[in-house]
């Protein structure tokens, strides 16, 4: 049996449809259900051991996460017997980075003998094909791309992020805590009117550290934007990708049609994933939005 600890979003619903006519569980974190139909479980960080230990009597014998998941508080008093083993790596991954921190997470389940397994191993339509999806690429946007490696490797390396992005060999922002669609929304002109946006397509954000909206969030009082006078490069691509060596069974990056809105509206020219490290939401919409909106999508490998 498997179990999908859905959070919010499109990803769950894609990894649902996938998994019909399968024996599966729907679950999820107290106060981060899924839109999803059917019962589910859920269940709080403070009693994540007999959680895991229900799993198991249930004969679950693998778990898939998929959903954004913004950071739950934490009381210590309603932590459980069952948890209470967990806790000193459960604060020590407090302190990690972002791939740490769902390392130990991941470490729970299959000590206890439950297989932790990505989405694309139940929906791997989720994953693009190699090569320039739509719209055309200038030499100028390769050559961004090569800087923007750099870059992300350098992130990486530090385990900030998993998206950055380069105009004319600039950086202009790279991704952090507050996530990809706050970063997108700090590149537009200031004459703008700033609307935050949720991307519905962002990957499983989890309560030890992962990259989440909890901080910005949709009702931010004053969104990032540059000041008036800030003259920046035309142009410019947004990276995003797996981290090198980053487990992607559990926080993989993920795009949609709200991510090709931002990346317009930051006036960038197009979006290049790295093959086999970032997921496509909804793909058919989101290349028609791309090629309407004048900007390329393109999966390269490194």
């Amino acid at each position: 049996m498997i179990a999908l600890i859905a959070g919010q979003g499109a990803l769950p619903q894609v990894v649902a449809q996938a998994l019909e006519g399968q024996d599966w569980r729907l679950c999820a974190l107290d106060g981060y259900a899924p839109s999803l139909p059917g019962p589910i479980q859920t269940f709080r960080i403070e009693t994540l051991g007999s959680f895991i230990a229900g799993l198991k009597r249930y004969g679950v014998t693998q778990v898939c996460f998929a959903g954004a998941i913004a950071r739950p508080p934490i009381d210590a008093t309603q932590i459980d017997a069952e948890t209470m083993p967990l806790v000193p790596r459960m604060l020590q991954a407090l302190q990690a980075g972002d791939d740490g921190a769902l390392r130990t997470v991941i470490s729970f389940f299959e000590e206890a003998g439950i297989q932790v397994i990505g989405a694309q191993n139940i929906a791997p339509e989720l994953l693009p094909a190699e090569g320039l999806l739509v719209g055309t690429q200038s030499d100028q946007d390769k050559a961004d791309v090569s800087r923007a490696r750099a870059v992300h490797a350098a992130m990486s390396a530090v385990d900030v992020g998993q998206g950055c992005v380069v105009a004319r060999g600039q950086v202009l922002a790279v991704e952090a805590l507050p996530g990809t669609d706050w970063m997108l929304r700090s590149l537009r002109p200031p004459a703008q009117p700033v609307t935050p946006q949720k991307d519905p397509g962002d990957p499983l954000e989890w309560a030890f550290g992962g990259v989440s909206d909890w901080l910005s969030g949709p009702d931010a009082p004053n969104a990032a934007r540059p000041p008036a006078d800030f003259a920046r490069p035309s142009g410019g691509i947004f990276f995003k990708g797996a981290k090198p060596g980053q487990d992607t069974r559990i926080d993989m990056p993920v795009i949609g049609p709200e991510t090709v809105r931002g990346v317009a509206e930051a006036n960038l020219n197009g979006i290049v994933l790295q093959a086999g490290g970032a997921f496509i939401l909804n793909l058919n919409n989101t290349l028609q939005a791309a090629e309407k909106a004048g900007i390329f999508i393109s999966v390269e490998s490194a």
